[in-house]
């Protein structure tokens, strides 16, 4: 128990600072060359971040462990939604795009539907042979992911999203390419490095209290492979790049469903074994909260960063007591 903890502690550590060295160097890089911010958000630092996700729900995939292979995802994703954006919001209100509002969270929300409607089967298609993310359903959403990076490209090559060439106020100093790159490689070497000790540490503690493998999905492992959003949002919106954080968010879940989930399938179809119904539609219903804030005067205030901490404290609360 002893090691357990000081691996988690460690893992936050190492978390803490990749993010902060991500988010200078991708701020560098989208300078470097008038990439808009969101677009890096969106594509190199939600990548970066979601690896830690990758890897547990690869290996849990290998391993015959599907409860918390998708428990992950959908624990990460209400995560990213409601504790991440919600935490942002809190510590400096963000200030959300037109083109975010009207595009780019709506797709995340499609994800968030698209989920459920492939996997639960016997909701949806009255199959007899239980809820099975298959390999073709693993197919369908890797077709979704490389539509999301196409369109993504296609929009800043064309320049049609905001932010292109833009200095937001408090902008990082000038860096170098070498530091660029040297900040961008260490920060997700650290990112992912400390998400693994943490999962480590927190999934020790866990099962040494005798908690369920689709609970430590949701929950523990959830929060954990999370931390380099967590860390890279909060970080992000205290330096006043609002793109970045929400970018990091609105990519991180798009990855996770349709990149992530996608390849597991692939690898090996996944039984949807203690995730209930009730938790798709808490996902499908964090997005939607969190669309509404955003379409208010395109920002999420404090206050409801605060509501959407809440929810999840709440949606946590109930999944522990059930």
């Amino acid at each position: 128990m002893i090691l357990d903890i000081i691996l988690t502690i460690v893992g936050a550590a190492l978390v803490l600072v990749g993010a902060d060295k991500l988010t200078d160097g991708s701020v560098a890089l989208a300078r470097r060359f008038s990439i808009p911010e969101m677009v890096i958000g969106l594509t190199i630092v939600a990548f970066g971040t979601s690896l830690p996700e990758f890897i547990v729900s690869l290996f849990a995939s290998i391993q015959g462990a599907p409860a918390m292979s998708i428990g992950n995802i959908v624990g990460s994703n209400l995560f990213n939604t409601l504790m991440i954006v919600g935490l942002s919001a809190v510590v400096c209100p963000i200030v959300i795009s037109r083109a975010t509002v009207a595009k780019d969270i709506p797709l995340s929300l499609l994800a968030s539907i698209a989920l459920p409607a492939l996997a639960l089967d016997t909701v949806f298609s009255g199959s007899a042979d239980g809820d099975i993310l298959s390999h073709g359903d693993g197919i369908v959403l890797l077709c979704f992911f490389a539509i999301f990076m196409a369109y993504t490209f296609s929009m800043a090559k064309s320049g049609r999203i905001d932010g292109v060439g833009e200095e937001s106020e408090g902008a990082t100093p000038q860096l170098s390419g070498l530091r660029t790159t040297l900040y961008i490689v260490l920060g997700i070497a650290g990112l992912i490095g400390g998400g693994e000790l943490f999962v480590d540490g927190a999934c020790g503690i866990a099962r040494s209290l005798g908690v369920s493998e689709a609970v430590i999905g949701l929950t523990l492992v959830a929060g954990g492979t999370s931390l380099p959003e967590l860390a890279t949002s909060v970080v992000a919106a205290r330096k006043g790049k609002s793109d970045i954080a929400i970018g990091n968010v609105v990519g991180s879940n798009l990855f996770n469903i349709f990149w992530i989930l996608g390849m597991c399938a692939m690898v090996s179809p996944l039984a949807v074994q203690g995730i209930r119904p009730a938790d798709f539609a808490v996902l499908v219903g964090s997005m939607v909260l969190f669309w509404l804030f955003a379409r208010t005067k395109h920002r999420v205030a404090r206050w409801e960063g605060t509501v959407l901490v809440a929810c999840y404290a709440a949606y946590l609360t109930t999944l522990i007591l059930a």
